[in-house]
């Protein structure tokens, strides 16, 4: 297996909304309809608007072999913005890889609590990391509904779990 490698975000907008895409089209397939994830992601996100929220957040990347194979996003030291792998990194300890960081530094910019809008997918992930759904969701994207679980983790300033 090849070393999967974290580091801050650099700019790669394009790949990053190509792996958006293709984790909610090919990734989200057992949990959400076709019409659902078409309604999601209608195609891969780009341009200006899309670069600017992943610079507005601290996006982290991971990558092997020097291509990038997931993101996630932390939005001012507490919300979870995004984070997608590619299908094929399921089971390869990328999205574990990328959480530990997040989480790290959340707990070391002193946040209490962490909140994310997790879809069907990644809520049983959030729930082995010690994750609590607090409310059952519908958001519409694209006049369609989409369920999802608002979830919280309460973190401590010795960096213990509440």
């Amino acid at each position: 297996m090849s070393a999967l490698a974290v580091r801050p975000y650099a700019g790669e907008a394009a790949a990053l909304g190509r792996i958006f895409h293709r984790a909610v089209r090919e990734g989200a397939a057992s949990h959400y309809s076709d019409d659902e994830r078409a309604a999601w992601s209608p195609a891969a996100p780009d341009g200006a608007d899309w670069a600017g929220r992943l610079s507005a957040a601290e996006t982290l990347v991971a990558e092997r072999d020097g291509t990038p194979v997931g993101f996630i996003a932390l939005v001012d030291s507490h919300y979870v913005d995004f984070f997608y792998v590619l299908p094929e990194e399921r089971g390869r300890g990328t999205a574990a890889a990328l959480y530990a960081v997040i989480e790290g530094r959340a707990r070391a910019a002193g946040t209490e609590v962490l909140t994310v809008h997790a879809s069907l997918l990644a809520e049983p992930f959030f729930a082995r990391q010690g994750w609590s759904v607090v409310a059952r969701e519908e958001v519409m994207r694209n006049g369609v509904a989409l369920r999802r679980a608002a979830m919280e983790k309460r973190l401590t300033a010795a960096g213990q779990a509440a």
